[in-house]
Parts: structure tokens; C-alpha cells; sequence
């Protein structure tokens, strides 16, 4: 159980404190330019020319309809967060795009290690709601500038929002409080669901219950409205996918604690051509008892160090106030795993500037191609054992 310090007390919090956070920062480049939904040229034997949806890979009738805002909102993913009285907690994770699992930065598993937060991110299609809500964390400033757009959440720490204004190019923050104000005082942008509000000690907690409503929260931008500007991952069509020829992934295995078990697993399916994520404890299922799946699954492995970011000096230091976990990956390098359809392949990656997209090489120096479809990125520590079987 988190101390009632780092939760969130009162509707009216902006912040909720704590952090699992993001690489270190370098002073930001200029948004990359380019026409909405354009295909990446590669240097593989196979040039894909198809215009594409830029965060799934999945072919675009026309440029037009991927001006569109991209929403990204924070979602917790521990067990207590999963299931509440008996009801699953989390909404619209199988309509995001893209679903990044990163560390919590909590202490709450029970060996004392982090558990872990997600972050998916709506573009071709938004979900009616995304239930729960919680705190951004710095790692989402690499990871969401290359997007550009919104990012939806309860807040955070204090030195992770003054880090993350440096990024305003790229992605604007709108938490709860913020979208309440914009919109006259209403809960339009989010809302409460009160089924899953509880109370400790006499005091609510809202840790569940707060939800978000990408489309209304999109309708708050004042830039970012044509859309990403470039493709996420290199996209190839299914024939032409570096899976092709990979080595077996029917299962596909990614431990977060060494102290426990903390083991996300996905199951891949023939018939129905799709991953089914699990938890440790079971099926991953949102509202309903949804199973969640995907089609693509990313492994970044990444060096982490415990401490804070200097908003003004980029500088990662020790120690402090809410020292977090903090992701190397602006300007940095390490190992990948890519899976598709039942397949794995493996290299290396690298990052350059925090609007710049991940540039991921094979084992052989060709480039990565990814299939069309949603992808999960899991982002262990990079010395996770991360294992595969047939």
C-alpha cells in the first residue's frame, strides 16, 4: 500500500507526487518536418512508398484523416490499481495506437521494488474513456515528443513538471485540474466514476476513479492539430515485416523485479492473429472483462540510474527530494526485441534528440521493418532477461 503522502487525497489535486521518470534531457531540437502519415524511406532491400497511419503502420486512404490530435493519457498498472471490489479498473487500453510500459517508480510490489505504469497514446482512433488516470513521469517526455500532442494525466511531482515544460514544442500536459479550468469549472475533458472511489482513514482517494475522455481532451489544442509528424516505428507491409524470418515467439516473456515475480507475458494466437497480454497474476482485462491484446510487441532495454533532473541545467543528479528512476534514452543506445505474428527479432537501438523517433538495426545491420498494427513497448531495466519460446 503506497503512504498516503504519494496519492492522490482530494478531487482538487493537481499534483499527485512521486515520479518513475525519463532519460536525460538535452536542449530541444526543432519538430521534425514532414507530411502527416508519410511512409519512412529505409535502406533495406524493400522501400515501403504506402502513405500510413503514423502510430500503427495501417495504410491511409488519405492524409487528411490522420490530421488529427494525438492523446496520450497515464494509466497505473499495479494489482490493486487492475481490480476493484471485484471489477476490473482500466478503459480503452485496446484502442490505443501504441502502449508504453514503463516503471512506476513506487515501492509497491511486496519485495520493495517498482511496479509498472502505462502510458497509451490515441491517434487513428480515440477511445471513449480511459479509466484510471494517474501522474506523468518524465520518461514520457522522450517517448512522446516524437507524437507530438497531448498528454493527459493527475499531474506529477513538482520537479517532473518543471522538466517537462521544457518540451512544450512538442506535447502540451493537460491534467485534470487544467481541463476543469478550461472548461468553465465542468468535468468534460475527464470525470470521476464513482464506483471506484475509496476511502482510507476517513479520506477519499480517487486513485481509480478518475477518467479521461481523449476527443474532448483533444478539442483543447492550440497546436499539434495536423497531427503526428512522422512515423513512430519503421512500418513495412506483413510480407515485408523482419519477422518473416525470425525465430520463434509464441510466448513472450518480460520481468520487471528481481526480487519477485513481476513478469508481463503475452500469448500469441494463430487464429485470431493477435498477442494476448498477461500480468503476473493473470489476463491483462479491462472493464468487462476484455482481454487486452496487440498485434506488435517492442522490447527497448535501457540503462536506468536513481535520481532527479535539473529542468535548467539537464544535469541527472543523486539523492534529493523524489529521486526516480531515470530512462538513458535521449541521445542513448542499448538492445531491442521486436515480435510479430508467433516470430522475434532482435538488435540494437538508438535515440538521438528528445522529438527524435527510436532507429532500430538488426543483428545483420539492416534496418528494422515492423507489420501494420498496435504495438506494446515494454521498457524494462536493460539488464532484463527477456525469453522467448516456440
Amino acid at each position: 500500500m503506497e503512504s498516503v503522502s504519494r496519492r492522490v487525497l482530494v478531487i482538487g489535486a493537481v499534483g499527485i507526487a512521486g515520479a518513475a521518470v525519463a532519460g536525460c534531457a538535452t536542449q530541444p531540437a526543432s519538430p521534425t518536418a514532414g507530411p502527416t502519415g508519410a511512409a519512412p524511406t529505409t535502406t533495406g532491400p524493400v522501400t515501403d512508398t504506402t502513405p500510413r497511419w503514423p502510430l500503427t503502420g495501417k495504410p491511409l486512404a488519405s492524409p487528411e484523416d490522420a490530421k488529427r490530435v494525438a492523446v496520450a493519457v497515464k494509466v497505473p498498472d499495479n494489482k490493486r490499481e487492475h481490480i476493484h471490489n471485484g471489477m476490473f479498473v482500466q478503459q480503452g487500453i485496446n484502442e490505443a495506437d501504441i502502449v508504453f510500459v514503463e516503471n512506476d517508480g513506487y515501492s509497491s510490489l511486496p519485495s520493495g521494488e517498482a511496479g509498472t505504469r502505462l502510458m497509451p497514446v490515441f491517434h487513428s482512433d480515440y477511445a471513449e474513456s480511459v479509466q484510471a488516470v494517474r501522474s506523468m513521469r518524465p520518461v514520457n517526455a522522450a517517448l512522446f515528443s516524437p507524437i507530438t500532442g497531448i498528454l493527459g494525466s493527475t499531474g506529477g511531482t513538482g520537479w517532473v513538471l518543471q522538466y517537462m515544460k521544457a518540451f512544450s514544442s512538442y506535447f502540451t500536459p493537460i491534467d485534470y485540474g487544467q481541463a476543469k479550468k478550461a472548461f468553465g469549472g465542468k468535468l468534460v475533458a475527464y470525470g470521476i466514476n464513482s464506483k471506484f472511489v475509496f476511502k482510507i482513514g476517513g479520506s477519499s482517494y480517487f486513485d481509480k476513479a478518475v477518467t479521461c475522455h481523449p476527443a474532448k481532451l483533444a478539442t483543447l489544442a492550440k497546436k499539434f492539430t495536423d497531427g503526428p509528424q512522422q512515423p513512430y516505428f519503421p512500418w513495412a507491409d506483413e510480407a515485408n515485416a523482419s519477422t518473416a524470418n525470425g525465430q520463434p515467439a509464441t510466448t513472450v516473456k518480460v520481468p520487471w523485479a528481481k526480487k519477485m515475480n513481476w513478469t508481463m507475458s503475452y500469448l500469441w494466437n494463430e487464429d485470431k492473429k493477435l498477442y494476448y497480454r498477461n500480468m503476473p497474476w493473470g489476463a491483462h482485462k479491462t472493464v468487462g472483462g476484455e482481454k487486452v491484446t496487440t498485434e506488435n510487441i517492442m522490447v527497448i532495454l535501457s540503462p536506468i540510474v536513481q535520481g532527479r533532473i535539473n529542468s535548467k541545467t539537464n544535469q541527472i543528479s543523486t539523492g534529493g527530494s523524489h529521486p526516480e528512476p531515470i530512462y538513458k534514452v535521449i541521445n542513448g543506445t542499448g538492445k531491442f526485441y521486436y515480435a510479430h505474428a508467433g516470430k522475434y527479432v532482435t538488435g540494437t537501438w538508438t535515440k538521438g534528440a528528445v522529438n527524435e523517433t527510436f532507429k532500430f538495426t538488426l543483428e545483420d545491420g539492416s534496418p528494422l521493418q515492423m507489420a501494420p498494427g498496435r504495438t506494446f513497448v515494454e521498457l524494462p531495466a536493460a539488464s532484463s532477461k527477456v525469453t522467448f519460446k516456440g
